[in-house]
């Protein structure tokens, strides 16, 4: 066994004994896109931060989707028009990991989560190991990039893209409402944040806001399509083709009356590809 893979190993089985969270900042960075086309700009940056460039094992993961073999295809077929060479595809179900699948992703340069539900996702999580190796793996020095349903997984608290009062999926969000936005804990990779997809394009402002206002002490970031942030040291820089919106809720000016939300002096930051901005720890 390689000695990395033992060294992860131990900490990943260290992870699960510690009562308290580890203070120190993650060996290993975040690639976090809102969906729609990636170019072959950002695949290719994916690659060269994680050293996935450099004789590294790109996993991919394409559980979030109702099809993961054609997921799978797609996002190996980028990764190889870059020149990628090392590509493993671990279809994981409800079952603790195996000794070769827990080595493939904490030996892997980047993980890579494809779209679909993020919600799906998280439930083959559910009762297994899978989700402790994946952050032993991030700790440790690995990438863990996704695109949509890949996005809003990486954070603490998760929005599922489902309505409490109203429960027909139609993919607009009419109202602020309080309570109104289903959300479910995430990976967690992000402390305190809520990450939200395909955000311009789809016109999710009004979802967003609603979710700040019901935890107005996670940072809401909304991602658009073919654009990404990428998050090491606690920043996060754009990178991409649009825009990234940033909402900040002061929790003592929030008003509920007749369960529509108000707030006053909430921040709202826009910030273009290239720039950068802290993120909530």
């Amino acid at each position: 066994m390689p000695d990395r893979t033992l060294l992860l190993i131990i900490l990943y089985f260290t992870s699960l004994l510690s009562c308290t969270e580890s203070k120190t900042q993650p060996e290993g960075s975040l690639y976090i896109i809102g969906g729609g086309k990636r170019p072959p700009e950002m695949v290719k940056e994916m690659m060269t931060l994680s050293g996935a460039d450099k004789d590294g094992t790109i996993v991919i993961l394409p559980m979030a989707s109702a099809e993961p073999d054609t997921s799978a295809y797609y996002a190996s077929s980028q990764f190889m028009e870059q020149g990628a060479e090392k590509i493993e595809v671990l279809k994981l179900d409800n079952n603790d990991l195996t000794m070769q699948e827990r080595s493939a992703l904490l030996n892997a340069s980047l993980v890579y989560i494809p779209g679909g539900s993020q919600a799906r996702f998280m439930d083959t999580l559910e009762n297994t190991d899978i989700a402790a190796t994946l952050m032993t793996a991030y700790r440790g020095g690995a990438m863990i990039a996704g695109t949509s349903a890949g996005a809003a997984v990486q954070s603490e608290l998760m929005i599922t893209g489902d309505q409490h009062f109203h429960s027909e999926y139609t993919g607009y969000f009419r109202s602020i409402e309080a309570n109104n936005i289903v959300t479910i804990p995430g990976l967690g990779f992000l402390k305190n944040t809520l990450i939200d997809q395909h955000f311009i394009k789809r016109q999710r402002l009004n979802r967003l806001i609603s979710a700040c206002i019901d935890h107005p002490d996670f940072m809401g970031i909304g991602i658009d399509e073919s654009t990404a942030i990428h998050v090491k040291d606690g920043i996060a820089r754009v990178s991409g083709l649009s825009q990234v919106i940033v909402l900040e809720c002061p929790e003592e000016n929030i008003q509920v009356k007749d369960g529509l939300q108000g707030v006053s002096g909430m921040q709202l930051s826009v910030y273009l590809p290239g720039e950068s901005f802290e993120i909530y720890k």
